[in-house]
């Protein structure tokens, strides 16, 4: 036999890593996890079990918890809350601390993973742990910072967290680790099938010591997650799935509680014709086979440029051929479990319901196993290719042109992540800012790090986890905003006769004056009941109008931040001119004397929004790569805007002008009692080059109008400055495609320029390792 017949006919032997240890640290402990409460462990009840995915038997016994039991976590994590939050240099020490004990029983934490997820140990060992330790450390670093970087900024309270099965540990660190930092206390409710982690978490907090209630675990399934949710607590960050995600937005609904979801994807893996095509396989290997393809940001649809195509799948086949299914344990192996027979059943029900393109399997042992899957040949539009399958399946498609790629890739109501493979740096720059997505990797994947922030668009949910962009879902402004009331217009109570000539306000939509749908317009009043003028009523299709116009408008986002500057100094310039005559309209319509410092606000506001238009940076993270993570950032898209009743001018221009700042379209819906100054103001846009679309007014009722708003898919954004409390509303509607809402929840809201800066924008990471 020859060397080369050797090593073509060698196989890797069984290399198991002993599960000894960690079933006997379950042993030690009753055989059962549940809930770790104010520092200490209790109730503990067998009421289902968790098993072991590549075996089916079982790990221990599990608590239910119960609403009553959740409510004892929020009260202890509520009383031990305004301590934990006075020094950040002693939360720095014990986030050091847990890092430190982390790293001490790593591989109890690692071989416990496998067995409770089964995923190789080669992943839990080498990425998981390692990763969760990382932000442990990462931000110790934070909190010893606050004081100084965040002078403005306070802990929320009590964070409610619910994570998923797939990242057990990870999860947790990446939702524990930041909260703690900022000086929240949680109550985490780990995943009903991968509770064990979280418990091994528990103990090393109490040797770390964390004071008790600070961190506090509840475990559950759905229905013990569903309490947390409706508990007394000030925030809730949850991953998951985006059907629970859209159910947790409309339960979070008006509640005045922060939110974060992070969600399902279908990310693209785009490879050009330029690409390293070995790597390229290489890479998909993690992208869609690692962790058994049980990943959100996972790329599992595979984009090849169709003059490599035949090739590329032809290297593919034979790399797939090379992967080994098995017990995740063995230290040899690529492919693990399926996390439980429910899952399993739905990949196997997915794939075999496609009748589409070719499927390509290799094999995988009896049991919770499935084989790696490749079908080719699909359309963009198949099921396959829009639906989240969450298995070790990659579908695939091709491209002729890059536009095509980015169209293809874009085409999902998902944006979690994308790959793009190419040796043409310009091609890779190029694309990366097109894709509608929350991270894109040039000639890697999977690529994470606690320096760096996680998160998606649109339905794959809205916040960050990680990097200083993470720290602002943990942090609120300091200070009580006081509770707002309803502001209405002013009625006639002398009979002043309206004027013959007709006073009547339009819309500005698509660069010009519209008239309303309905045909209806409402009087504007003095105090003294006077009548000023009157104010088109928008409707539905009003709403749609201006939502086109935004579409037709979509070039603004691209345009360079020095132009959007120059626009708005010159909005500022004309509007100066005109001073005296809003401040006259001004007073006449609120009846009070501040019209000449609103406006005079006004154009300060203007002059700032243009002053940050060109100076809002992206950051270059500092990750543990040869390579860089960029983060830039990038406007929301189309955001609908309820102004501030208290302040016609103001309130439309300060919420305007840094919205169109950062590159976003607008439709305003003008102060409802006072909305001439309004519709005096597009006087203003039409002679300072404002292109057409990038703003639009509205007038009308703000309680009719906001719920079509916020129910709009075609929205990206609402923000509600309305003295009308429409925030329940706003968030339950908005569920629909899971847009980002800001809204003041019946408090007076006076934003600085930095949260209008956080709103306006969206951070997008891009990877880009570098070297031979």
């Amino acid at each position: 036999m020859t060397v080369k017949e050797i090593f073509d006919t060698m196989d890797y032997g069984p290399a198991p890593e002993s599960s000894k240890e960690a079933l006997q640290w379950i042993a030690d402990r009753g055989g059962i996890a549940g809930h770790f409460i104010g520092g200490k462990w209790g109730p503990l009840r067998d009421d289902f079990a968790t098993n072991n995915p590549a075996t089916g038997e079982k790990l221990a016994g599990v608590t239910k918890g119960t609403a009553e039991e959740v409510a004892t976590a929020v009260t202890a994590a509520r009383k031990a809350q305004s301590a934990w939050a006075k020094s950040g240099h002693k939360r720095a020490r014990v986030l050091y601390a847990i890092a430190r004990l982390m790293q001490k029983h790593s591989r109890l934490l690692a071989v416990m993973e496998s067995l409770d997820n089964g995923k190789p140990i080669r992943e839990s060992r080498d990425i998981d742990v390692p990763l969760a330790i990382r932000h442990f450390y990462h931000h110790a670093g934070f909190a010893q910072l606050m004081k100084s970087e965040l002078p403005d900024r306070e802990a929320l309270g009590v964070c409610g967290q619910i994570i998923p099965w797939n990242f057990p540990l990870l999860m947790l660190a990446w939702k524990i680790a930041p909260a703690l930092a900022m000086g929240n206390t949680v109550v985490l409710k780990p995943a009903e099938y991968t509770p064990m982690t979280a418990m091994v978490f528990a103990e090393i907090c109490r040797e770390a010591g964390v004071p008790a209630g600070v961190v506090n675990i509840v475990t559950g399934d759905g229905e013990t997650g569903a309490a947390l949710v409706e508990a007394d607590v000030d925030k809730i960050a949850f991953t998951g799935s985006t059907e629970v995600g859209r159910k947790i937005r409309e339960a979070t609904a008006g509640s005045g509680k922060a939110l974060s979801l992070e969600l399902g994807g279908k990310s693209p893996y785009i490879v050009f014709d330029d690409a390293d095509l070995d790597s390229a396989v290489e890479g998909l290997v993690d992208a869609i086979w690692f962790n058994q393809g049980q990943v959100c940001c996972a790329g599992s649809r595979l984009l090849v440029q169709e003059g490599i195509a035949e090739r590329f799948y032809a290297k593919l086949k034979a790399r797939m051929q090379g992967l080994r299914v098995g017990d995740p344990l063995d230290k040899c192996i690529d492919v693990g479990a399926i996390v439980d027979p429910v899952q399993l059943q739905q990949i196997t029900a997915m794939v075999d319901a496609n009748t589409e393109g070719e499927k390509f399997q290799t094999t995988a042992p009896e049991g919770c196993f499935y084989p790696p899957t490749l079908i080719t040949g699909l359309h963009p539009a198949s099921t396959l290719m829009q639906e989240e399958i969450f298995g070790p399946v990659l579908v695939a498609t091709t491209f002729r042109t890059p536009a095509e790629a980015v169209e293809i890739a874009n085409n999902t109501r998902y944006g979690l992540a994308a790959s793009v493979w190419s040796e043409n740096i310009n091609l890779a720059l190029d694309i990366a800012p097109k894709l509608a997505c929350g991270i894109v990797w040039v000639n890697g994947t999977n690529m994470m790090d606690a320096a760096a922030g996680f998160g998606g668009v649109r339905e794959s949910g809205f916040g960050r986890e990680g990097g200083w962009e993470g720290l602002s879902g943990y942090t609120k402004p300091k200070g009580n905003a006081k509770t707002l009331s309803q502001i209405t217009a002013f009625t006639s109570e002398d009979g002043t006769p309206a004027d013959p000539l007709d006073r009547t306000a339009k819309f500005y939509v698509g660069g010009k004056q519209a008239r309303p749908d309905g045909g209806y317009s409402q009087p504007v009043f003095s105090p003294r009941g006077k009548l000023l003028g009157h104010a088109s009523v928008a409707n539905r299709k009003d709403v749609r109008n201006a939502v086109e116009a935004m579409n037709a408008a979509k070039g603004w986002s691209k345009t360079t931040g020095h132009l959007r500057a120059q626009i708005l100094y010159y909005l500022a310039e004309n509007l100066s001119a005109r001073a005296e005559e809003f401040a006259t309209r001004i007073d006449n319509m609120t009846g009070k004397r501040g019209g000449t410092d609103e406006v005079e606000g006004a154009i300060r506001s203007l002059f700032t929004a243009a002053a940050w238009a060109d100076k809002y940076d992206g950051q270059a993270h500092g990750v543990p790569i040869r390579g860089v993570a960029l983060a830039m950032k990038e406007p929301v898209g189309k955001i609908g805007v309820l102004c501030d009743d208290a302040r016609p001018l103001g309130g439309l221009i300060d919420a305007m002008g840094m919205a169109i700042a950062m590159g976003n379209r607008v439709t305003c819906v003008a102060s409802e009692p006072f909305p001439l100054a309004a519709t005096d103001f597009y006087q203003v846009l039409e002679t300072s080059d404002v292109p057409a679309g990038v703003v639009n007014i509205l007038t009308g009722k703000h309680s009719e109008l906001a719920p079509t708003l916020a129910s709009h898919l075609d929205l990206d954004a609402i923000w509600s400055f309305s003295s009308s409390d429409l925030s329940g509303e706003i968030e339950k509607a908005s569920a629909g495609n899971l847009k980002r809402t800001w809204v003041n929840n019946g408090k007076e809201m006076r934003p600085d320029t930095h949260a209008y800066l956080l709103a306006a924008t969206e951070v997008k990471n891009i990877w880009i390792p570098y070297g031979e």
